[in-house]
């Protein structure tokens, strides 16, 4: 795309302000960290514009404190009292709705996940939000917990105007040919291949 233009326009019959406003189906995966950072970057974006933000971790405990989960829901407080920005709903294992509520075995943690996609379905169906974050959404895909078919059916499929970024490494190839946007993070470098471990503000 030099200087912002496609390489190409295809013949769809959609205006270009049509097919700009096309809502995305977008996948982040490989196998280096900024996966769900580049995703929070846009989940920021929407907010700015107003947007319903609904954000869903499948992996993350929900003992671990991220700094996006507190800098977004602190956003979420200044809509509700200012208006500023769009509503923000983050559920994660262990918290909310569902998820998993003890330690519990491979079945337990497959049907929490399963519930997990099962609300977030119900969600798309009645139009919630305008961005899903699916953090790590590609384990339980992996795992065989959730189906990809029903997966990409029900993505590829969704009404109105919601757009869906997907996160995790091992992206099942049925879903990035799905996708309209997939970017793969390929490590270069990182600090860990000489023995550092994370950091405040870069990993948490």
């Amino acid at each position: 795309m030099p200087q912002g233009q496609p390489s190409v326009v295809p013949q769809d019959g959609l205006t270009t302000r049509q097919r700009r406003n096309r809502p995305l189906l977008m996948v982040h995966t490989g196998e280096m960290k900024g996966k769900s950072t580049a995703a929070f970057g846009m989940a920021l974006r929407g907010w700015n514009q107003g947007w319903n933000i609904g954000v869903f971790q499948f992996v993350k405990s929900a003992k671990w404190k991220v700094g996006e989960e507190s800098a977004f829901k602190a956003l979420g407080q200044l809509h509700e009292a200012t208006g500023e920005g769009g509503p923000v709903e983050w559920h994660k294992m262990g918290e909310g709705w569902s998820w998993s509520r003890k330690a519990g075995s491979e079945e337990d943690h497959a049907a929490d996940a399963l519930e997990g996609w099962r609300e977030i379905q119900r969600r798309i169906a009645a139009e919630t939000h305008d961005l899903y974050v699916l953090d790590e959404f590609t384990y339980p895909m992996k795992w065989g917990w959730v189906d990809v078919d029903e997966v990409v059916e029900t993505l590829t499929n969704r009404p109105g105007h919601q757009y869906v970024v997907i996160t995790g490494r091992n992206a099942d190839q049925r879903l990035l040919d799905a996708a309209d946007l997939v970017t793969e993070m390929t490590k270069v470098k990182h600090p860990m291949d000489a023995g550092q471990k994370g950091q405040k503000g870069i990993e948490w």
